[in-house]
């Protein structure tokens, strides 16, 4: 009897083996797969991502379906995330503003910023949407050295419009200001850079940052000239442009967007779906559509995502300490 029951159990243990051996070589995806966003539909977040998961879908041959969690700063999209069963078939799409909250701030939820690789898996990098810096024609300057030393000899009289306190605009010209030592006015316009024209037409605003979407409009018409952009490098359909980065070495500002699991979900599904979002971006048409709205595509591995995210905190954390701090001495 004992030789049976061992022999039973040994059988069983390796039907065990077995079935969890073939469970983890079934091809994935095998089935729909949801990616949680935390922006509303038709947001930059969420128009990115659809096209994402429009390509995945392609790759993969099966439904990539979007489910849009907006509310609460981010927060509810992210603690549903973070929960979901780590099997690769719900991911998230993680934005800029999630990592470089400022922990403890006004507003800030409980739960941020997030952190990698603590509270996800990285599986890859998709679209960033650099700042641009524009000004008033009538201003008289053509560079960002020009604007920076026409700004040194004039401190505090030099004004620029952002779309609010604390937003990435704001936190952009705190480190321009912080990394050439000059002085300007914030102008906050709760109504976008469109609300700005009027003043920057008439000069009473002479700097304007947005990305490049928002911007478009004006930079055509010549309300506004376009003087630089924060991205690592030129990009295309704006080769004239300069970067921030060649007079301020490693200069980077923008929103940006990366794809991300719960942690615990396998590494060979990790790897496959960097592989296959790679291949999914990998499209000129994809790369043009996005260009028209002022996105621009990168390539990254799970570690250089970990990597990026973790070098943004470096660089903001300290502005938006730094902000957070004026924003609570203003409220008092």
């Amino acid at each position: 009897m004992m030789k049976w029951v061992v022999t039973v159990a040994l059988c069983a243990i390796a039907w065990a083996t077995a079935s969890g051996a073939n469970a983890q070589t079934e091809p994935y995806p095998n089935k729909p797969v949801r990616v949680i966003v935390d922006s509303a539909p038709g947001s930059a977040t969420d128009v990115a991502a659809r096209l994402m998961a429009e390509r995945l879908a392609q790759v993969w041959g099966q439904q990539v379906i979007i489910d849009n969690r907006p509310g609460a700063g981010g927060s509810i999209a992210a603690r549903a995330a973070s929960q979901a069963e780590p099997d690769g078939y719900t991911l998230y799409v993680g934005a800029a503003s999630i990592f470089t909250a400022v922990k403890g701030a006004p507003g800030v939820p409980p739960n941020f910023p997030i952190e990698l690789p603590r509270d996800f898996t990285s599986i890859g990098f998709m679209t960033q949407q650099p700042m641009y810096i524009a000004v008033a024609p009538s201003l008289g300057v053509s560079t960002l050295p020009e604007l920076i030393a026409l700004a040194k000899q004039k401190p505090g009289e030099l004004s620029y419009a952002t779309t609010g306190r604390g937003r990435i605009t704001h936190l952009t010209m705190e480190l321009l200001q912080s990394r050439t030592g000059i002085k300007l006015q914030m102008i906050p316009y709760s109504g976008g850079p469109h609300q700005a024209m009027g003043d920057i037409a008439t000069g009473r605003v002479q700097i304007v940052i947005e990305g490049y979407s928002g911007l478009a409009g004006a930079v055509t018409s010549g309300t506004i000239k376009g003087i630089a952009i924060a991205s690592t490098e030129r990009l295309p359909g704006h080769n004239n442009l300069p970067t921030v980065a060649e007079t301020l070495p490693g200069f980077f500002a923008g929103g940006w967007n990366v794809l991300l699991a719960p942690v615990g979900t396998p590494e060979p599904i990790i790897r496959k779906a960097n592989v296959d979002l790679r291949k999914a971006l990998d499209d000129q048409a994809l790369r043009d559509r996005l260009a028209t709205l002022g996105s621009y595509l990168r390539s990254m591995t799970p570690e250089e995502v970990t990597a990026w995210s973790q070098e943004q905190q470096r660089t903001w954390r300290p502005v938006a300490e730094m902000v957070a701090k004026q924003m609570a001495e203003g409220a008092k």
